[in-house]
């Protein structure tokens, strides 16, 4: 699995050598050693962020793909004014957010949904707030066609890329089909580069394998809070959420149906994927609609509206400092250069 450099988000992060350490190596820990370690005030519905994320078979991560998908991802003339990428909406810099509300699009059309973070996407069940797309491959097709984002059709999008001179790139990504340049290889190789887009090392999987000063006292209180109050309930898990979907009653009311827009069943109105934690602290305003503007907003929301519980401010401020534990290293992810002239790079 490729794997770019990365950089510490916050400067105190490392990773704890004992779990990256080679199988065999002098500092690799045996299983049953590192369960052992595992605190004992920690729920085993918890689980450590890998540091890669298994291919489908039909999309295998290999470096030609991830290059080809890095550039893709960065490619302003995927959208219909030649202004507007991927990157514009999930800023790679930027914890992957653009820090907005609601996204801006095409013509500066407002989306109705606020832009999740792109980082460690790949380990969701289901991508957008609705789960409308099962992979990452389908969702990378959705915005480039989507009218209030980038607009463009299909044909439209791989024909300015052979004319830019992607021809090559897509020829060395796909080298088995006899016609790679086709809008399919163009999501395929998007997937794959945000496959190598994870962030682990943060203080609670080092936490979780048995560093007992990575968390802060203040940080373990938090993570008390948060699994004795109900938190867990849907946040649990690698990402700690983003593989279900719950009513979301704090927006009851507003055009924004949720699930119910995809599976057209009524049981579903107001139902949005629950959000993962991961990186939490980075990526403001929170919730489907940018709703949130603050983490400590976020929380005492959710406890008030999901949990039917009012926090206390000490309660906050426990659960905000476990929170921002969950923040990993991110990739270092440099701005590619782009294809320019027609059959050339």
């Amino acid at each position: 699995m490729l794997r770019p450099r990365l950089f510490r988000a916050v400067p105190v992060l490392a990773f704890l050598t004992a779990a990256c350490a080679p199988d065999g190596g002098p500092d690799a820990a045996s299983e049953p050693e590192m369960l052992a370690a595992r605190p004992a005030d920690v729920s085993p519905l918890f689980e450590p962020l890998p540091t890669e994320v298994a291919a489908p078979d039909d999309n295998p991560t290999t470096p030609e793909r991830v290059d080809l998908g890095h550039r893709l991802f960065f490619e302003p003339k995927l959208s219909r004014s030649g202004v507007i990428s991927c990157n514009t909406c999930h800023v790679v810099g930027a914890a992957g957010i653009d820090g907005r509300s609601v996204a801006i699009g095409e013509g500066a059309r407002e989306g109705p949904r606020n832009s999740p973070t792109v980082y460690n996407a790949a380990f969701l069940s289901a991508q957008f707030w609705d789960g409308r797309a099962p992979t990452l491959e389908e969702q990378a097709k959705g915005p480039i066609q989507a009218h209030v984002e980038m607009d463009l059709t299909p044909d439209e999008a791989m024909a300015r890329l052979a004319d830019t001179g992607y021809g090559p790139l897509f020829e060395a990504a796909f080298p088995e089909e006899a016609e790679p340049l086709t809008f399919d290889n163009l999501a395929r190789a998007i997937a794959a580069f945000e496959r190598t887009l994870i962030t682990p090392g943060a203080p609670f999987d080092r936490y979780l394998s048995g560093e007992g000063d990575a968390l802060s006292e203040l940080q373990r209180q938090g993570l008390g809070i948060f699994q004795d109050r109900g938190c867990i309930g849907c946040h649990n898990g690698v990402l700690l959420g983003g593989n279900g979907f719950a009513g979301f009653s704090h927006v009851v009311g507003s055009d924004d149906q949720g699930r119910a827009e995809v599976t057209g069943d009524s049981a579903d109105r107001y139902m949005f994927r629950i959000a993962p934690l991961r990186n939490v602290a980075m990526t403001a305003p929170y919730f489907h609609d940018g709703s949130a503007a603050t983490l400590r907003d976020a929380v005492e929301i959710m406890g008030r509206v999901q949990l039917r519980q009012e926090f206390t401010e000490p309660e906050v401020d426990a659960l905000v400092a476990f929170l921002e534990s969950l923040t990993g290293e991110f990739p270092l992810i440099a701005h590619p250069r782009l294809p320019r002239t027609a059959g050339g790079m």
